[in-house]
């Protein structure tokens, strides 16, 4: 009776009712850090809204061809907009195509839903394209904007959208819905809640792709050879770097919660750490640096993902953090 998902009981319950009731908005944004629930949620209310034959009032049966098409997102009356890529733009173009398809009425289903993913990355002429659909929505559609922070889109976006927001579960609870709902082994449920930081979505991403915990371990044994490298042999390594921006962008979110994990540690905080299975290597690390090395190390990298946010010369801002990395 949560769509399914783990977590966001609040949520699941509200967006029912609105369902059941045929209240539903005609426009939600989900907030909430990437991998918290923002997409699997507004998929499930895709489900709820569409479903011809529902179990109980706004709950989706899963099992039919419109749910199954929603699931796989393929759906004719499911449109799902986003930037090509993490960190990326989305361009009015699109936005303009999207109004079109909405403008139609439903092939198939009672509503055209369009799920907008990462929002905040829309350029200001989407973003004001957009807001004229919000003033002025069609019939039959419903529209639900994910975006991590309220603040990083317009005002006037905001305030015509009905916002929920979704936060990380505790790590004892995912711990343990990954071991009860999809069968993880325990030492691994335990890693990656950690890993995710509560947040489900990543938690399963995880689980499900192998690959993104060898590229972690790839990224985390490249940045302890850094540390003894020299500045030509760190420059390669930035040369190649930004040859993949999405992978640059995965090694520095690696790296980040790292040094987080180095500073909690050397300060003595009894948050949990996020990287269980590198806790020896923390330790050593403490032991051979300062508090105020470690923060600085925290800052540098949150100030190169934001000038990388910022389209700043990518090679040289990886240059410069190649520079102020600590030696160990």
């Amino acid at each position: 009776m949560n769509w399914g998902m783990l977590g966001h009981e609040w949520a699941v319950q509200m967006l029912r009712q609105h369902v059941a009731h045929q209240t539903q908005r005609h426009a939600y944004l989900f907030i909430g850090p990437q991998g918290v629930g923002r997409r699997t949620l507004a998929l499930h209310l895709a489900q709820a809204l569409n479903c011809p034959q529902p179990t109980a009032p706004g709950e989706a049966c899963g099992g039919c061809k419109s749910c199954k098409q929603i699931e796989r997102m393929s759906h004719p009356d499911l449109a799902i907009l986003q930037a090509e890529q993490v960190g990326g733009t989305l361009k009015v173009d699109q936005i303009r195509a999207l109004q079109h398809n909405l403008s139609l009425s439903p092939y198939s289903a009672a509503y055209r839903v369009a799920i907008l993913l990462r929002f905040e990355e829309a350029n200001p002429n989407a973003a004001n394209a957009l807001l004229k659909t919000l003033e002025e929505p069609p019939s039959r559609v419903v529209l639900v904007l994910t975006a991590e922070s309220s603040e990083r889109l317009m005002p006037t976006i905001v305030s015509r959208c009905e916002v929920l927001r979704l936060r990380p579960l505790p790590l004892d609870v995912l711990d343990q819905g990954l071991q009860t709902l999809w069968g993880v082994p325990p030492q691994k449920a335990t890693l990656i809640a950690h890993l995710s930081n509560g947040r489900p979505g990543y938690a399963l991403s995880l689980h499900n792709d192998p690959d993104l915990l060898v590229k972690r371990s790839t990224w985390l044994d490249d940045q302890r050879q850094l540390l003894n490298a020299s500045i030509v042999e760190r420059f390669a390594y930035a040369e190649d770097m930004v040859k993949d921006r999405e992978s640059m962008r995965g090694a520095f979110a690696v790296w980040l919660s790292f040094w987080r994990d180095v500073m909690l540690c050397a300060s003595g905080a009894s948050t949990p750490l996020s990287n269980l299975d590198r806790v020896e290597e923390i330790k050593n690390l403490t032991s051979h640096l300062d508090l105020a090395s470690v923060q600085r190390t925290v800052s540098t990298l949150e100030r190169t993902f934001d000038l990388l946010e910022r389209n700043v010369n990518p090679r040289l801002t990886v240059e410069v953090l190649m520079l102020d990395l600590p030696r160990h």
